[in-house]
């Protein structure tokens, strides 16, 4: 296993400066996902521990071992492409012992690697067949398998499920996910999806604009974010915003957004914020039917089995409800909105403030 301690990573192409100023660690046997938007430069710094591009300023650390100028041959990781990579007219078995030969190991060694990794991701019996022959999954397994007969330090994925459809995507996360489990390696997955991010990561890394956002749980990124861009990119569907102020009215705080009066008393943190403009989010799953502050229109339910999503439209701003499975209620009807404790955020300037 391996650690990984990035200082200070600078990048530019030209006069762009694509990674500014980032620094982070991951642990031995940790697995770390770089998360954010397409452009936001988390597949830069993969390269950058790849040492498939050479950063401008920082040092990359593996295992306190400084390898920023070393060539990827010489930093002891393994990648694993979004495009599989495979070599077309070799074998499942040949693919996944190339680099073996080419460090030159004794035969019946390759042969016990190769067969004990084929078994571990059941593609013992997919030996002798060519990438052409196998399912979008199995040529995934395949580039995963060369990966872990290198027996490396660290791993790299580069978004390895885009290619997948849906339920292929979802089965494949599961697979990693025990797989890692198994072998414990550390491992930094780069991705923009976000349900990816939420269900491999023990640690999550949000970027975006070549700057890190957050770092934490899955649970942290999602329940305490730190920043407007982390609360609206984590979660589905989107968090709901209010643009308003506080006020104290007989004793007691409100938010007021437009016609909207939301008592938020429980929340003594924002005393000293009144009459600042701030932002008010709440999660929809903090949003049903009930009696409460929030009154509006339904313009559509969607029914997804185990909820129901309700589209309610309140003073010309369309918010997301959810409702067990099975509510009903007709399009236009005007339905009321109870709001729990848990899932509201409030925003200063972009910034959460804290409770």
């Amino acid at each position: 296993m391996g650690s990984l301690k990035v200082s200070n990573l600078k990048k530019s192409f030209g006069n762009t400066e694509v990674i500014r100023d980032v620094s982070f660690e991951i642990h031995h046997g940790e697995f770390c996902v770089l998360l954010g938007p397409s452009g936001c430069g988390k597949t830069t710094v993969l390269r950058l521990i790849a040492g498939l591009d050479q950063s401008d300023q920082g040092s990359i650390f593996i295992n306190d071992r400084d390898v920023s100028n070393l060539t990827p041959r010489d930093r002891d990781i393994a990648m694993v492409f979004q495009s599989y990579a495979l070599y077309p007219h070799m074998s499942v078995f040949d693919n996944m012992a190339f680099a073996l030969k080419m460090r030159n190991m004794p035969k019946n060694d390759i042969d016990l690697k190769v067969k004990e990794t084929a078994s571990l991701l059941e593609l013992y019996n997919f030996l002798d067949r060519k990438p052409k022959e196998l399912s979008g999954g199995q040529r995934q397994r395949v580039a995963i398998g060369r990966a872990i007969v290198r027996n490396p330090k660290l791993f790299l994925f580069d978004e390895p499920l885009s290619n997948l459809d849906a339920k292929l995507r979802s089965t494949m996360r599961v697979e990693l996910a025990n797989l890692h489990q198994k072998l414990k390696v550390t491992t930094v997955y780069v991705t923009h999806d976000q349900v990816e991010a939420m269900t491999l990561g023990e640690k999550i890394i949000l970027f975006d604009q070549g700057e890190i956002q957050q770092t934490g749980t899955p649970d942290e990124v999602y329940h305490k974010p730190s920043n407007l861009f982390v609360a609206t990119f984590i979660g589905t569907p989107q968090i709901n915003l209010f643009t308003g102020t506080t006020l104290h009215r007989d004793g007691k705080i409100f938010f007021e957004s437009g016609p909207l009066m939301i008592d938020v008393s429980s929340r003594t943190e924002l005393m000293q914020y009144t009459g600042k403009d701030l932002i008010m989010g709440i999660r929809p799953e903090s949003l049903s039917p009930g009696a409460g502050p929030i009154t509006g229109t339904v313009e559509l339910t969607e029914h997804l089995g185990p909820e129901t999503l309700i589209y309610v439209s309140v003073n010309g701003k369309r918010i997301t409800a959810k409702a067990a499975s099975g509510f009903q209620i007709r399009r236009g009807a005007e339905i009321t909105l109870s709001l729990a404790d848990t899932g509201v955020h409030f925003f200063l300037n972009g910034k959460r403030i804290t409770e």
